[in-house]
């Protein structure tokens, strides 16, 4: 599939982005995951990048967002999230493509992120798409800091892993 644009987050897109994150949340709740309140505005405010997207089959405009932060000095996926209405399109993935595609070209050997060990959205759909486990024993310091801010927050309601694939730029 063709996507209309992806870019760079702009200040005007943060009410939509937040409209995007909270409507993503929804299908967590539609499959029995009750996950604790979040304000999306901080994890864009602490975001170092984030990438939004169109959906041309809609034309809708910033349907999907990939924000990412630094762990450990290497890239880190916060959050990928495309609004239901535009989901099962493609956008989701075109998204965590172009955040590969800038930590490969950022000269990054690797993207970590934290997700949910077996929901389908989650942990399997990542795996088809290169991602593995990444053992305990070699996670960082920020990886662990990010571990236990996790549970804090009570986001471990499920099991939940970390992962990590080799980015590499789109061929």
């Amino acid at each position: 599939m063709e996507y209309a644009w992806i870019r760079p987050m702009r200040p005007e897109d943060t009410s939509r982005l937040v409209e995007v994150s909270l409507a993503a949340d929804t299908v967590f709740a539609g499959a029995g995951v009750v996950l604790p309140p979040d304000d999306p505005r901080e994890m864009l405010a602490h975001a170092e990048r984030v990438l939004v997207a169109g959906d041309p089959v809609t034309g809708a405009p910033v349907v999907g967002l990939a924000a990412t932060v630094a762990v450990d000095g290497r890239p880190h996926l916060e959050q990928l999230a495309v609004h239901p209405g535009h989901g099962r399109r493609g956008i989701g993935g075109a998204l965590l493509e172009a955040v590969c595609a800038e930590a490969a070209a950022a000269g990054h050997a690797r993207l970590t992120l934290t997700t949910f060990r077996d929901l389908p959205w989650n942990g399997p759909w990542y795996a088809r798409r290169g991602f593995t486990v990444l053992p305990r024993d070699e996670w960082g310091p920020g990886l662990e800091q990010v571990w236990e801010a996790e549970g804090r927050a009570g986001i471990r309601v499920l099991p939940r892993v970390v992962m990590v694939r080799e980015p590499s730029p789109p061929a």
